[in-house]
């Protein structure tokens, strides 16, 4: 153990021991697969994640507004961690807040618990040991065990450590290696390049908007833009045709391709294709989140549910009637998942300047509701069965993603909304047809991205106050 004296300092002392432990380990694989020799017991002690600990003894008085960087109990808190040298602004940030206001003590160690050989080995350097089989390595390697990898803090469940100490954070290290991985190979795009601001969409037509708004921003935006695009393609102020090079990347090969406008100061835009069904919301959203983002968004496609309604209308949901049954076991049917009054406001402010400052205009082309989000593409086969639940819960729109968003949201303490377009209205005879789909996509996926990109802009503006206090249980992680 060793006591720190400042945030800094503690991130300083957690880079070394991971880059330390991370070294020791693709050494003894290296070796490993060149002439078998396993490393020796000494050697095994070096695989381990640096472990960060608070401790604070002192009297708890409730007289922060603050969502986060509080202790709810005396006591000591501790997290292992990863990655510590991408993470240190937003560690330095936590734990300033704790140092300032608590006097709370820092000091980090070793942990007990080891690194797994398949996290510290990228894409490239895993490719040098293939002809090692798998089962060898795990042999005599710290291999992923699932027992590790759980949800238990984020679930609110008791988690009873040998020491005594509280969750300092929401994900210890196993956890997020376990998703940084996963998001490389879901998205095709390396996770470091995932932006704190997130839009989820549901169709590819979105994303070719995108790209030409991103490509256009790198070649006239301020200095250090950069489009990160699957498939490790890389456009660049210098490149002549920055929007071409984007949309051939190879995007076909992954479940959910991401694009990262990525900016100098790392507070830029990524734009994800989920596509369409809850499940892949749920998978990408259970990845992203130990990124720590500062808002995601779905912008996506809905049906109306109401005759006022007109194709290429707007719906900003500020309710859920959850029928996707995706995250049930988790998120109880009788919890809430509330709006984030942040959000819509910036939403809605973002509409206002799209579709003009005309308030009447703007009141017909946009409705706030209740969504309501189905596992079942084909749920109109159902409509009569439905019908009754759909008039009871006043519901305005239709869709399959939306619910699954916020309610990951909630669940992960990210700040959220939804604003869909509507497509069609299957309730009222107009279906979604080739013709008149077509000519909906030409008209109004522009607009709406640009609202999303908007919203995002005002969101950025006012950061502090987004993280909201509803998002945070009684007995939170003192980590954002």
């Amino acid at each position: 153990m060793e006591v720190v004296k400042t945030p800094a300092e503690a991130v300083d002392r957690l880079e070394h021991l991971h880059a330390r432990a991370v070294t020791a380990l693709i050494e003894a694989v290296r070796r490993f697969a060149e002439n078998g020799t396993p490393p020796s017991a000494d050697e095994r002690k070096l695989f381990r994640y640096p472990e960060l600990r608070v401790r604070y003894l002192g009297e708890l008085t409730p007289k922060l507004a603050r969502s986060y960087g509080q202790l709810m109990w005396p006591g000591e808190y501790a997290v292992t961690i990863t990655q510590p040298s991408y993470y240190r602004t937003y560690l330095i940030e936590q734990l300033r807040l704790l140092a300032e206001d608590y006097g709370a003590e820092l000091s980090v160690r070793v942990s007990d618990t080891e690194i797994p050989y398949s996290f510290v080995l990228d894409a490239a350097g895993a490719a040098a040991f293939e002809t090692v089989p798998a089962e060898e390595l795990a042999r005599v390697f710290p291999n992923p065990r699932l027992t590790q990898v759980g949800d238990a803090v984020v679930d609110g469940l008791r988690v009873e450590r040998l020491d005594h100490s509280r969750p300092l954070a929401l994900f210890d290290a196993p956890r997020t290696d376990y998703s940084l991985k996963r998001i490389e190979h879901y998205t095709g795009a390396p996770w470091q390049d995932v932006q704190p601001w997130i839009l989820f969409t549901n169709y590819q037509r979105y994303v070719d908007e995108f790209i030409r708004w991103a490509a256009a921003g790198v070649t006239d935006g301020p200095k250090g833009w950069s489009l990160s695009c699957p498939g490790g393609v890389i456009v660049e102020a210098g490149d002549k045709d920055g929007e071409r090079k984007a949309m051939e990347a190879p995007w076909r090969k992954y479940q959910m391709p991401a694009y990262h406008l990525k900016t100098s100061d790392r507070d830029g835009v990524t734009l994800v294709n989920i596509g369409v069904g809850p499940s892949n919301a749920k998978t990408i959203t259970d990845h992203l989140a130990v990124l720590r983002p500062h808002c995601w968004l779905m912008i996506g496609h809905c049906g109306g549910l109401r005759h006022t309604q007109r194709i290429g209308d707007y719906v900003l949901a500020h309710a859920y009637l959850r029928r996707d049954k995706v995250l049930d076991d988790r998120v109880p049917l009788e919890v809430p998942i509330p709006a984030i009054a942040e959000v819509q406001v910036a939403l809605q402010q973002a509409a206002a300047t799209v579709v003009g400052d005309d308030k009447a205009e703007l009141r017909r082309r946009m409705r706030t509701g209740t969504v309501v989000s189905y596992a079942d593409r084909n749920w109109e086969l159902n409509y009569n069965q439905e019908r009754q639940l759909l008039s009871q819960s006043r519901a305005i729109a239709v869709d399959m993603e939306s619910a699954c968003i916020a309610t990951q949201g909630f669940r992960m303490r990210v700040p959220y909304g939804v604003l869909l377009c509507i497509s069609d209205k299957p309730a009222h005879g107009e279906i979604k047809l080739p013709g008149v789909a077509d000519r909906f996509y030409d008209s109004a996926v522009g607009a709406h991205l640009r609202i999303g990109l908007e919203a995002i802009a005002r969101l950025k503006q006012d950061r502090d106050r987004l993280h909201s206090r509803k998002l945070r249980a009684f007995d939170e992680p003192p980590f954002r």
